[in-house]
């Protein structure tokens, strides 16, 4: 019986001891997957740092750029302006010409009368000169 309880501490000594080996050879290979899974993490950290410092500088880069288009955008709106107030000067000097033709219309349609007595005593001056002209040369030649 004796003999039977040694084979028995025997058989469980070499159940134990394969057991051992086994879950030694697990436990590399779950140290292996682990420690891949940390190379691959820290790679992945190194990356992200990278990523994090590009964001960085592409969001400086967007404000800046922000910036000067709210910059430009400022003189284009008073170059707007200008051009808006040229135009409102344009107006404002077409609507005095409009003014003025207007006037001078209206002076002429009241004053046609008296312009038209003035060139019928402009005639009769211009004719006053031409007699006066044509005398002219026969009372010198009279004299001499």
């Amino acid at each position: 019986m004796i003999i039977l309880l040694y084979i028995a501490a025997l058989i469980f000594a070499l159940a134990f001891t394969v057991l051992v080996v086994y879950l030694a050879k697990t436990l590399k290979a779950a140290q292996r997957t682990l420690d891949n899974v940390a190379t691959t993490l820290g790679g992945l950290e190194q990356q992200m740092q990278g990523i994090s410092e590009e964001t960085t500088s592409l969001l400086h880069k967007t404000n800046y750029l922000a910036e000067d288009i709210s910059e430009k955008t400022q003189k284009v709106n008073s170059l707007v302006d200008g051009v808006k107030g040229i135009g409102d000067s344009l107006n404002d000097f077409n609507q005095s010409l409009r003014s003025i033709s207007s006037n001078l219309r209206n002076s002429a349609e009241h004053n046609t009368d008296n312009a038209a007595q003035a060139m019928k005593w402009g005639q009769v001056g211009i004719n006053l000169y031409k007699k006066w002209q044509k005398e002219k040369p026969a009372s010198n030649s009279s004299n001499n």
